[in-house]
């Protein structure tokens, strides 16, 4: 049976998805847990179910929507003010779904207090890397089902209901086009982690140009002050932040994704796109990156900057091959389908309500 083909289910769930209320859902530009939120909640709707996301007002993903927020605000100005308003954002939401809802799926960390008030069961997407008093604090909510987004970032937690479900994407959203691929790219945060500058030395070694796209976040100002705007040039370009008609209009005529990480990447959504636009990616071996290119049919892992440059000049692997890997690897459909089987999983267990609490009617 294929994805477009699936009967719909015989008792639709009704899932309340709960995003940070900062960034638009989908996203306009920056926002990998948002386009994650979109593309999952349009895939539940295809699929029969009733999605309702938890967002901001002037969200434009094709389904129910609620919101305290109006409309989005990034990137943050104040820690203490958007923790505060995370928390009260997330709150409401848990105490609307639980009315409304069978499962909760939570994509932050301030509304897991919640799951001890209401018996709706919870599931919980962890989007960061690894932060020791942030795992200390998800085993404190035993009952809450954990979803890794991939193997490497599992390993390093303990919680005693967790299972891994890669990122995917809704590939007809993303397109392989024919022609000379000429320049190499980078698409992400302007950010040392993130490894621009590692990024302009690469593309330096391998005599090729480089477009640069991605948000100058204010506590990286002095790394792009410093590190990379001194750097451009004729051949080392800054294209600005990208909406998805802006990437897919970079990655069209891009030789390399390039993604020269320097911390352990909990997924990477980028690859992904890259690779679905028939781009193939060339990184370092941190983090998620083994589980997601697959070495000599979408990219090529690279040990260091001067390998890099190398295999970028050498480069031949075939657009088509690394889309069809994305296709067969990292579809909607395949995220879909296992979120599926988590949230029936769950819905099936009875919770009674925790002794003494109840609903606000």
């Amino acid at each position: 049976m294929t994805p477009h083909t699936r009967s719909m289910p015989a008792e639709p769930l009704r899932i309340g998805l709960v995003v940070p209320p900062f960034i638009n859902v989908p996203p306009v530009r920056y926002g990998g847990t948002e386009l994650f939120a979109a593309q999952l909640a349009e895939g539940l709707k295809r699929r029969g179910h009733y999605p309702i996301v938890y967002t901001v007002g002037n969200s434009q993903v094709d389904c129910e929507i609620r919101w305290r927020v109006a409309a989005g605000r990034w990137p943050i100005e104040s820690v203490l003010e958007s923790s505060l308003e995370d928390l009260d954002h997330s709150s409401w939401a848990c105490e609307d779904a639980a009315h409304t809802c069978d499962i909760i799926h939570l994509n932050n960390a301030p509304g897991l207090t919640l799951s001890r008030c209401v018996p709706t069961p919870f599931v919980y997407t962890l989007h960061h890397p690894y932060e020791p008093a942030l795992s200390r604090y998800y085993r404190s909510f035993p009952d809450v089902h954990y979803i890794a987004i991939s193997r490497y970032q599992a390993r390093l937690e303990q919680m005693p209901q967790l299972e891994v479900i890669p990122h995917g994407l809704d590939c007809r959203r993303y397109h392989v086009a024919a022609g000379r691929r000429d320049y190499l790219c980078f698409i992400g945060r302007i950010a040392p982690i993130k490894g621009t500058h590692v990024a302009i030395e690469v593309a330096r070694r391998a005599g090729l140009p480089l477009k640069i796209a991605g948000e100058v976040q204010p506590m990286f100002r002095e790394y792009w002050e410093t590190r990379v705007k001194p750097q451009l040039g004729r051949d080392i370009e800054y294209v600005g932040e990208l909406d998805l008609a802006g990437k897919n209009e970079l990655l069209a005529g891009a030789r390399a994704l390039l993604f020269p990480i320097q911390w352990e990447e909990p997924f990477g959504l980028i690859m992904i796109e890259a690779m679905a636009c028939g781009v193939p990616v060339l990184a370092f071996p941190r983090g998620s990156v083994p589980e997601v290119v697959a070495d000599g049919v979408s990219g090529w892992i690279c040990s260091d900057a001067a390998e890099m440059a190398r295999r970028a000049v050498t480069l031949n692997l075939e657009p088509g091959a690394c889309r069809a890997y994305v296709e067969r690897h990292f579809s909607v459909e395949q995220m879909v389908d296992q979120y599926i089987g988590v949230y029936e999983g769950c819905s099936h267990r009875s919770r009674a309500t925790p002794a003494g609490l109840q609903l606000a009617s």
